[in-house]
């Protein structure tokens, strides 16, 4: 008894320094590190400068305005390149905002904030910046619901701009479609423009769709290639209605 407490006057300083650091180890290791934050915290917080409520707060409403200005921008930006796409079209169009897309039809179908009350008209042609978009199925006095060209059941006559080789496409639920041709052997070539063919029943032709992207000639029944649409369909906010009633 005497040898351990003779011990323990000699080592007791070193040994609850040992167990302090231990423990100190245990602490850090179970807490990921908060621990030392939030010790850091409270050695530091006489030193640090406080701010009052009314500044949080409006530092908060700057912030928030900042954002709200950068949305804007951004919105004003795509409405100047809509309204420049628009003048070029040659019958009279009705600008309209998407205000529904289901997640998981996000390649299906888009709804849209312009309906009969503004002229929009069952089968309606819906355009994008760069192309073909999809038509009109579905019509309300303020809203209108619209089958994308992207969509798996969506089929439309269309054309090889420099050739002529005629086929259909079928959407592939993403941004790029298939092309599939009437012609065993068509004309055609990674970089032919493809657009709406006379042939089409649902849409005027020469409306462009997109690019060759690739060749598979060999494919069976019938040679297919892939086309990038040229319409950016899964970031739209924004479209163009041209109606199909003369």
């Amino acid at each position: 008894m005497y040898t351990l407490r003779r011990w323990w006057e000699r080592y007791s300083i070193q040994t609850a320094l040992i167990a302090i650091a231990l423990i100190g180890a245990w602490a850090i290791r179970a807490t990921h590190g908060l621990f030392l934050v939030e010790l850091y915290y409270w050695i530091s917080y006489p030193f640090q400068p406080q701010a009052s409520s009314e500044q949080v707060l409006a530092d908060v409403q700057v912030a928030e305005l900042q954002d709200r200005l950068l949305e804007l921008e951004a919105q004003n930006q795509q409405l100047q390149t809509l309204l420049g796409y628009t003048s070029q079209l040659p019958e009279e169009t009705i600008s309209a905002p998407i205000i529904g897309r289901p997640p998981d039809q996000w390649w299906q179908q888009i709804t849209l904030g312009r309906g009969s009350a503004d002229g929009v008209t069952l089968g309606s042609v819906v355009w994008g910046i760069g192309g073909l978009v999809g038509r009109v199925t579905d019509v309300t006095p303020h809203t209108s619901r619209v089958l994308l060209i992207s969509d798996p059941s969506s089929q439309i006559g269309v054309t090889v701009s420099r050739s002529r080789a005629m086929g259909y496409l079928r959407g592939q639920t993403g941004s790029k479609a298939v092309m599939v041709f009437f012609d065993k052997l068509p004309d055609v070539r990674p970089g032919d423009v493809i657009s709406t063919s006379k042939l089409s029943q649902l849409f005027p032709s020469g409306l462009p769709i997109g690019r060759v992207e690739s060749i598979q000639l060999d494919k069976s029944p019938a040679p297919e290639v892939v086309v990038k649409l040229s319409a950016p369909i899964s970031s739209l906010e924004w479209v163009v209605i041209q109606s199909t009633q003369k």
